[in-house]
């Protein structure tokens, strides 16, 4: 392949991210035969097609691995931008504008990470790294399971994951293990009698028909539990509430049972609002920081304190 031309790279990304030739356009200050000539030439070069013309536009499996590369090489450009732009300590502690009152280059860095770990002890992470207004975060919520799709595409260039499988071109590191409670209302708990008073067979049998509390439709944790709970699957109803908060507090409120994390059900186990279905069984998660195999000074800091603050809150599991 010819050598990479960061105008049509940038182009792609601008292509794919905005879903038509004309709003890329638009995006970069050029007409949109300008754009269709500059995907034509970086097809030729790579000797493949790299897009398909549709509504949206979407990248083909050439495509995505062209458009990951891209978004990389895009990235260490701002990096350099911001590193070579003033000294280091500008990144962290610097004003936002120089002399003129001018804003300076600043640095996006997106982060896919998932709802338990945003609400509880990521943020603290950020926040430790002790970054100054020259870069902004553009966190991405998304299941720990699936979260590596949006490294796979290019779309973020961290993120934490459930996946230990390190995705091509990406450094993997072990974060620690969340651990989960499956919790319901004393009502819930009385009203389909799966109390501490019934038997582990009762409850197994009985638990298969009362309604479970999914995050959304891409949450497979309440199945997984499930199934290494009683070695099948449930048959019950099943509610999708996508937001944290909100979720415990369709537990709370007894639409069904769910799985919480150790610090946000604690409280509430304390003062008898909840109850653990199965206080024997907790279900552990354990969690990898994944990230873009390039240097970095601003990924490597993040990966310090995500990893420091990590090792401060998840459990330890040989």
């Amino acid at each position: 392949m010819a050598t990479l031309n960061l105008d049509q790279l940038r182009t792609l990304v601008a292509v794919v991210d905005h879903g038509t030739f004309d709003q890329a356009a638009a995006s970069l200050g050029v007409t949109a035969p300008a754009i269709s000539q500059r995907i034509r030439a970086l097809e030729d070069a790579a000797g493949r097609v790299l897009v398909r013309r549709d509504k949206p536009v979407l990248p083909t499996e050439a495509g995505e691995t062209l458009l990951r590369t891209a978004r990389q090489m895009l990235h260490l450009e701002q990096v350099l931008a911001v590193e070579l732009d003033s000294r280091e300590s500008v990144l962290y502690d610097g004003e936002g504008a120089d002399s003129t009152g001018a804003p300076l280059p600043h640095l996006s860095v997106p982060i896919a990470v998932n709802a338990d770990s945003l609400s509880s002890w990521f943020l603290d992470a950020l926040v430790s790294a002790e970054f100054g207004p020259r870069i902004a975060f553009d966190i991405r919520r998304e299941d720990e399971a699936h979260s590596t799709e949006l490294l796979r595409r290019g779309e973020v260039m961290a993120a934490v994951t459930s996946d230990k499988t390190p995705v091509q071109g990406c450094r993997v590191v072990p974060l620690g293990t969340m651990r989960y409670f499956a919790c319901a209302s004393p009502e819930l708990v009385s009203r389909y009698g799966i109390g501490d008073d019934v038997d582990v067979r009762t409850r197994n049998k009985v638990l298969k028909t009362v309604p479970v509390v999914d995050f959304d439709d891409r949450d497979d944790m309440q199945s997984a539990f499930f199934r290494s709970l009683v070695g099948a699957n449930s048959e019950a109803p099943r509610h999708a509430i996508p937001a944290t908060s909100e979720y415990i507090r369709a537990v709370r409120m007894s639409l069904g049972w769910g799985l919480l994390t150790e610090q946000q059900a604690e409280p509430y186990l304390a003062d008898g609002s909840l109850l653990s279905v199965a206080p024997d069984n907790p279900h552990h998660v354990p969690l990898y920081w994944q990230h873009w195999r390039v240097r970095s000074m601003v990924l490597d800091r993040i990966t310090d304190a995500v990893v420091a603050t990590a090792g401060e809150v998840l459990l330890r599991r040989k």
